[in-house]
């Protein structure tokens, strides 16, 4: 099947917010920790002798990844010092990458890992080089490195605001970084770009640290290892060091079968050795391939041995660390509602998943445990008004109950909610509860309210005021529709927690998991105690569950100098008594393990402590009654991100050379829902994004690029706003050379042009131009006014004007305005609707199209409402589509070459060859507005003019069709 090209229409000019960075120095721990030389490359700053100026940033906003520009000359160096570098395997940038090193170490459950690239631009042309690593999202960045043959930049935390006045006086010419949100669930991606003179060599260093937790039996270290390109030098190494004593350690084969039997364990008593280390030959996808088959997480589960129910207390450096995982307890009994979204964006695929999992779910309750379903859309429904026992006729009616769920209409999060509570609550008064059971709500859902209380803050709080921190409340995001960051407060403010996962075909599986690890309640009121004149500054000491599986860590400073031995009472419900558990560790146990062992980090205890309570201060902060008491949190943050060197919402980092006269800076995201997303300009799918209903693929952020020589076009371009024709802007994306393809069509009003025409798949896409109110310089502006989607297959046609969106099926329609938020679903074509922004149609797993209302002030002299239409490269259409976007279902072979100066410095020219045709193209910007409607984003594109004659098949009058449901001929 073949795969749209994938294409936008755009009409406005735009720009987006961008983000910002900041750096320091390694720890000494780090660097004694880690061997930094990689084959003979020193990591050692040189002299800068003929320091040379990079490219500077196009008159960006503060913190903006800009344009880069300006090339000047620079004295190349000597290679020598950096080994032999023959033998690189480079794409068509030149650009090639030495050795790509990961070293990893984990302490005690703190692992600190380090992410090297080094890499030389062997083109004659300067050009930028990109370090982008996926990072943990509970992960602390605490140091960035660069040297640039030889001239290094190293990273600094400072306040916020601080940072940005420090980066605004020395801005670094030609370089940007930032952290952004990933299209990965948990991942969030550091970003550098340094523009690169010909012949030199760059090495980039990133180190972070974060506390690997335990879930359903298991530690898991989960690394991104994304080169991007084949490595002369590769490898991946992982070593653990657990005083407890490692039980097992496991390398499941998440990179694929191609890596089979390369990865070595090396295990002993307390410590492990895993080395991944393949050859370029081993990287590559086939044995003749250039590009490179490491692409993915590499992933170490192992647990350690437990030998006591109370816990093991690891003191060192004047911390202590209790870990507390009792395992051989019978369950507690648990009183459980199931509160599932059946909206209208649960159709499909999601619904289909959900029921699986829960038939599942249900099958695995204990026969001492209670349960009910609630589902809820615009209308809340139990399937039992009151808790019933889990026997076996129970379940079998629940499960009945759940086939035959039909998700339609909006979503009433808050009823749901309280209709949940109330049941708990009347149970609970009428002596229907074991005292010794554990109550919770599961909520499943993948939006956000749309009827009923739609304050998010007002649902918090009805929420937190019905539970009355007798139960807990369990969240289950699905997709990137919903808010992720709401599910997580409202889960900690209710002793619960969140948990998002991808709405596709693994939806089952991830939901049971999710289930599994709430599942066997263990204990309840679970309280550690420890001696007050000896210890200090303890973290969460007091927890309302512990699940079996998990582990609960509590820290804290200890006064070892007058002191021998550190006791620990913790005392807990169980199943069938109340339980009373103690430990006692002599204050020095650990100095001797530790100073023997050279990669064990001799500052994981203090590491820890700060890990724990840095978060366990951003949960009070969320959940601070008021705004005096957030202001003091905040400067607590604050200071504890300054004293431990760590990149937090109110730190940033500096990076900077050593005359402090270039300036980096990096801040962590402050809006999870704002980043990196995936779309039809060709990056990474399933990406987060906030707009209910709305596929992954229709969401965008940027990324800085260059005017450079013909170069391989990233997916979206700099954040500078430019003003551009607001005639229909045709973006096409070509996903094997990765590059942009402009053209804008000069029409009429009223004239109807086919966008895709696929008589195969029976789908038509067509749009009909409106014209502005009056013209301008002689020109008469023209827009989409008209939409029509055709499914003949189905028989079904979709209008949508700058008015209303109709469905209609022979003489059967239904009509929704643009006020509304809503969906319609029939014959497994959903239509989802959001308030004055957009809409989404989606056709099984096949298809799916987005439309954008373009707002206009109604008094504006010139400007009229429009529309515009954007479709991912994954729709499945035939072979036989056509149309002005559909042709490019079958990407044409584009050769761009003899690129000359332009009129304009940053519109160079060049010739490009297609299907035969030869003629000139401009390099130039365009507009993306699936981010902002407004300004739009900057998309770089090479434009071919005359209503893309020679691009196109045929004239583009040849795409004209009678009316909005009409095939087209093809030319």
């Amino acid at each position: 099947m073949n795969y749209l090209s994938s294409f936008l229409v755009l009409f406005l000019i735009s720009g987006v917010e961008g983000f910002d960075l900041v750096i320091d120095d390694i720890p000494d721990e780090v660097e004694n920790l880690i061997d930094l030389e990689i084959d003979g490359f020193p990591t050692t700053s040189k002299a800068r002798n003929g320091r040379y100026p990079l490219f500077s940033t196009k008159n960006n906003q503060e913190g903006n990844l800009g344009i880069l520009k300006t090339l000047t000359t620079i004295p190349k160096r000597s290679t020598s010092d950096w080994g032999y570098v023959g033998d690189l395997v480079e794409d068509d940038d030149k650009i090639g990458l030495y050795s790509y090193k990961v070293q990893s170490t984990i302490t005690s459950r703190l692992a600190n890992t380090m992410i090297q690239a080094k890499m030389v631009n062997n083109a004659r042309r300067p050009q930028p080089i990109v370090f982008d690593v996926q990072v943990p999202k509970g992960a602390f960045i605490d140091n960035f490195t660069m040297d640039i043959n030889g001239i290094t930049f190293t990273s600094h935390i400072r306040e916020k605001s601080e940072a940005r006045k420090m980066y605004a006086q020395a801005k670094a010419k030609g370089k940007a970084a930032g952290i952004v949100r990933s299209n990965a669930l948990d991942m969030e991606n550091f970003q550098t770009e340094v523009n690169v003179p010909p012949g030199m060599r760059i090495q980039f260093q990133l180190h972070y640290h974060e506390m690997i937790r335990r879930k359903l039996s298991s530690y898991e270290h989960i690394i991104s290892v994304k080169p991007g390109r084949l490595a002369k030098h590769m490898e991946v190494d992982v070593r653990i060091i657990e005083p407890q004593g490692l039980r097992y350690v496991h390398v499941p084969n998440s990179l694929g079968d191609h890596f089979n039997g390369i990865t070595t364990i090396s295990k002993g008593e307390k410590k492990a050795h895993v080395s991944f280390k393949p050859t370029m030959d081993q990287q590559r996808k086939c044995p003749k391939c250039s590009s490179t088959a490491v692409d993915g997480n590499f992933v170490v589960q192992y647990d350690v041995n437990r030998e006591t129910t109370g816990g093991e207390l690891e003191i060192f450096n004047g911390y202590f660390i209790h870990f507390f995982a009792p395992e051989n307890l019978d369950p507690l009994p648990k009183n459980i509602l199931f509160v599932i979204d059946v909206s209208g964006s649960m159709w499909g695929l999601k619904m289909k998943q959900t029921i699986e999992a829960m038939k599942a779910i249900l099958s695995e309750l204990r026969a001492a445990d209670q349960f009910s379903l609630i589902d809820f859309n615009h209308n809340v429904r139990c399937w039992r008004d009151n808790l019933v026992s889990a026997t076996p006729s129970q379940v079998e009616d629940a499960k009945k109950y759940i086939q035959t769920i039909h998700p339609n209409g909006g979503t009433n999060i808050n009823e749901a909610l309280l209709r949940a509570t109330f049941i708990l609550n009347e149970a609970k008064s009428l002596g229907m509860l074991d005292p010794n059971s554990v109550s919770m709500i599961v909520l499943v859902s993948d939006g956000d309210p749309t009827v009923g209380e739609l304050k998010l803050t007002t649902i918090q709080k009805n929420v937190k005021q019905s539970i009355k921190d007798e139960f807990s409340l369990f969240c289950l995001g699905i997709g990137f529709d919903v808010d992720y960051d709401f599910l997580q407060r409202i889960a900690t403010d209710n002793r619960g927690m969140a948990h998002r996962i991808f709405g596709n075909q693994e939806t089952s599986l991830q939901m049971k998991n999710f289930y599994n690890q709430v599942s066997t309640p263990l204990l309840k009121k679970i309280q550690f105690n420890y001696p007050q004149e000896s210890v200090s500054d303890v973290t969460q000491s007091s927890f309302h569950n512990y699940f079996g599986g998990s582990e609960i860590v509590v820290a804290g400073k200890v006064d070892t100098e007058n002191l021998q031995h550190l006791e620990s009472i913790v005392t807990a419900t169980a199943a069938n008594a109340e339980l009373v558990m103690e430990t006692l560790r002599d204050v020095e146990e650990l100095d001797g393990f530790m100073k023997k062992d050279k990669y064990a980090d001799p500052d994981f205890t203090r590491k820890l402590w700060a890990y724990l309570t840095v978060n366990q201060m951003m949960a009070e902060r969320n959940a601070a009654p008021t705004a005096a008491l957030k202001r003091n949190i905040t400067k607590s943050i604050l200071q504890m991100s300054l004293d431990h060197h760590i990149v937090t919402p109110f730190t940033a980092m500096l990076i900077e050379n050593a005359e402090k006269d270039e300036i980096m800076l990096a801040d962590q995201p402050k809006d999870p829902r704002k980043g990196c997303c995936p779309g039809t300009l060709g990056l990474t799918p399933n990406a987060p994004n906030n707009n209910k209903g709305i596929p992954a693929w229709a969401n965008v952020t940027a990324v800085p690029v260059s005017f450079m020589p013909e170069q391989r076009s990233p997916p979206v371009s700099s954040l500078s706003i430019n003003r551009v024709d607001n005639d229909p802007h045709f973006i096409i994306h070509l996903p094997k050379s990765q590059r942009n393809i402009c053209f804008n069509i000069n029409s009429e009003p009223g004239k109807i042009l086919n966008l895709v025409s696929d008589p195969g798949t029976g789908v038509v896409v067509n749009g009909q131009l409106v014209g502005a109110k009056k013209a301008e310089n002689k020109k008469l502006n023209t827009y989409f006014g008209r939409i029509g989607f055709y499914f003949k297959k189905k028989g079904l046609k979709v209008e949508i004007t700058t008015e209303t969106i109709t469905l209609k099926d022979g003489s059967y329609a239904i009509t929704l305005t643009w006020a509304d938020t809503g969906h319609i679903i029939r014959k497994q074509l959903l239509i989802s609707v959001k308030k004055e922004s957009n809409i989404t149609i989606t056709v099984g797993e096949e298809m799916s199209f987005m439309v954008l209302l373009h707002r206009v002030w109604k008094k504006h002299p010139v400007n009229v409402d429009f529309l515009g239409i954007y479709i991912p490269p994954e729709n499945q259409f035939s072979p036989a589509a056509h149309g002005l976007i559909g042709q490019f279902a079958s990407e044409p072979e584009v050769s761009i070459h003899h690129q000359t100066p332009g009129q304009a410095p940053e519109k160079p020219q060049a010739i490009m060859e297609v299907k035969g045709n030869k003629f000139t193209v401009t390099r130039g910007v365009q507009k993306d507005y699936r981010t902002d409607r407004v300004l739009g984003t900057d998309v770089l594109c090479w434009f071919v003019h005359n209503s893309g004659k020679g691009f196109i098949d045929g004239h583009y009058r040849d795409y004209l069709v009678p009316n909005l449901y009409s095939f087209m001929k093809k030319p």
